[in-house]
């Protein structure tokens, strides 16, 4: 990471994410209680204000591959996997579907990154990224992976206004 850049972060256990560079801050949040959540992003809502209002330009944020269907999916994933979890998770891909539309509304320099499932795998460096399309035969990605892939995104101007899947 930049050292002149700060990150935060959210987490469950914070202590999962410990030994990250010293301009990470990770605040706990149980992002499945929505008691929990509310007031660890209070205020969040005005993000994309204050970017504007400092200056800043880049957000790049993290939404989810699973709500979208193109021509990477196969058969399987376009026609059972996809809309059986648009109907389980309908209120969370409703959610992201309005961030994404808020994110691109911001007139900032914004990237969407759209992880399939995350897992507890190592960082590999191995993982595919696909700008604007799925990738093809992509279900899982480390959390170490797609934490790479947002790093990298920061400092790649092709990922500009762009949305990218990542997928071991």
């Amino acid at each position: 990471m930049a050292e002149e850049r700060a990150f935060e972060a959210r987490a469950r256990n914070p202590a999962s994410l410990a030994g990250g560079p010293p301009n990470l801050t990770v605040l706990r949040a149980d992002l499945m209680d929505p008691t929990a959540i509310g007031p660890a992003i209070a205020g969040q809502d005005a993000i994309v204000t204050a970017m504007r209002e400092r200056g800043t330009r880049r957000l790049v944020v993290v939404s989810n591959s699973g709500m979208h269907v193109d021509e990477a999916d196969g058969p399987v994933t376009r026609f059972a996997v996809k809309p059986i979890l648009g109907r389980v998770l309908k209120h969370s891909f409703a959610d992201m579907r309005r961030m994404e539309d808020l994110v691109r509304a911001s007139g900032l320099d914004w990237t969407i990154v759209r992880p399939p499932m995350l897992t507890d795998g190592p960082r590999t460096g191995t993982y595919r990224a696909e700008i604007d399309r799925n990738v093809r035969g992509g279900n899982r990605v480390s959390r170490a992976d797609l934490a790479d892939q947002l790093l990298r995104c920061l400092a790649d101007e092709r990922t500009v206004r762009a949305a990218v899947a990542v997928a071991n």
